[in-house]
């Protein structure tokens, strides 16, 4: 984009919470007056604080992980094209994430491409815009640098309840991008395919969304596509073990994952004719919680700790032994916790009339087998949800820690 009279950075558009904030502008048409304006030496109104708000690039993890659900996501994993020898397979790398990086940063903090900026989202700010980085176990082999590959990549075990379809599974690179903008979303998503140019070619791609900023009356744990809150008995950050269970610590084998984390990444089909021929009350009693608010069946609110043993009047427990919520509490899983941040999905209505649609599952933590793994082997043989759902596809990533101004994501890596 050049910088002609005519046209705007979204950057110039940010400004201070006014009257913009507290009329809820929609920035749309009154967007491009805006810009219109700015390019007229009038003054700018400020962008919306949906529209405002960003992420920062830099800092000891990447953006991302702890950031609150936005409203957007693209999930997006690559293969590298390198043939021949691992080093030109890791020289390709390293400038890939070097361009990956420069676009990251800008786009996080409103500003357009250098060039080639295709005008998508030029009316907005940045939107929360997040766009986080992995690395797949078969990355460290097309780079020559398999000893740096932490054991914490090994496979995943099978699972009796996968369906997984390996053309939709697993990748060399992975991509999260989140936004509370469609557009900003799709524009960062468009730049990051542009930049891979012949470096890597895409494996898959999945669309997701989320409840809109703004759309509640105040905070709340966001719904899946089954009408459950999502995510009640998520670990948080002020919580003292929350570090230690989601971040790598430093000073492990492996530095380059100092400050890091592990995504596991599902797509997970819920079979929502079925469940919607459930009554609430059974869809309560297969969750554990009750549907309004995600209170526990043994009573309280959605923060309220699980009676696992209380019984009712018929002396059978209260929270069924195959419950969602009982298999999957950590202290049914010797305080196995992981953070949970997904997507949901829809993508299309089959010709019987049967939606594909249901959970673009993101877990992070320290160690997915200690984590992830021993949750879902529980869940495995006996969760009365699975029933109701079908995984379809999964991947294991590395994700480094942010890094430092001047780095690029994965410099300590590839350059070691």
């Amino acid at each position: 984009m050049s910088d002609s009279s005519n046209e705007i950075s979204r950057r110039r558009l940010l400004g201070t919470v006014g009257a913009a904030g507290a009329t809820g502008l929609v920035l749309g048409a009154a967007g491009g007056a805006a810009a219109h304006a700015a390019a007229a030496g009038e003054p700018v109104t400020a962008l919306a604080t949906v529209g405002s708000a960003t992420e920062a690039f830099h800092g000891e993890h990447q953006a991302g992980i702890t950031t609150p659900m936005q409203s957007r996501g693209h999930l997006i994993a690559f293969d590298l094209t390198a043939g021949g020898r691992p080093a030109d397979g890791r020289r390709e790398a390293v400038a890939l994430m070097r361009r990956w990086s420069t676009t990251a940063s800008r786009l996080m903090a409103g500003e357009p491409m250098d060039d080639g900026d295709t005008g998508v989202a030029l009316d907005a700010g940045p939107s929360s815009l997040t766009i986080t980085f992995g690395f797949g176990r078969t990355f460290f082999d097309r780079t020559g640098l398999a000893s740096q590959r932490p054991a914490e990549l090994d496979p995943l075990p099978a699972f009796s309840s996968d369906q997984l379809d390996p053309r939709r599974s697993n990748g060399d690179l992975w991509v999260q991008i989140g936004a509370n903008d469609a557009l900003v979303a799709f524009h960062a998503l468009r730049a990051i395919q542009k930049d891979a140019g012949k470096a890597a070619r895409v494996r898959w791609q999945m669309n997701g969304f989320n409840r809109s900023p703004g759309a509640t009356a105040g905070p709340m744990t966001a719904r899946n596509l089954m009408g459950q809150l999502d995510g009640s008995r998520n670990p948080k950050p002020a919580e003292p073990d929350f570090d230690r269970r989601i971040f790598v610590p430093a000073g492990g084998p492996h530095p380059w994952m100092d400050r890091g984390s592990y995504a596991v990444v599902r797509r997970i089909r819920m079979l929502l004719d079925d469940w919607e021929q459930l009554s609430p009350a059974d869809q309560e009693r297969v969750i554990g919680r009750k549907k309004s608010d995600g209170a526990p069946l043994t009573g309280g609110s959605e923060t309220t700790e699980l009676a696992l043993d209380r019984t009712g009047p018929d002396g059978k427990l209260i929270i069924p032994d195959n419950a969602h919520a009982r298999i999957s509490a950590p202290e049914q899983n010797g305080g196995a916790a992981m953070l949970r941040r997904p997507f949901s999905f829809h993508d299309g209505i089959a010709a019987d009339g049967t939606p594909d649609a249901g959970l673009l599952f993101v877990c992070w933590q320290a160690d997915p087998l200690k984590g992830f793994v021993p949750v879902q082997r529980k869940l495995d043989r006996g969760d009365a949800l699975s029933t109701f759902i079908r995984h379809e596809s999964s991947g294991l990533f590395a994700v480094p820690g942010g890094p430092k101004d001047g780095e690029y994501v994965g410099q300590r890596l590839l350059e070691s």
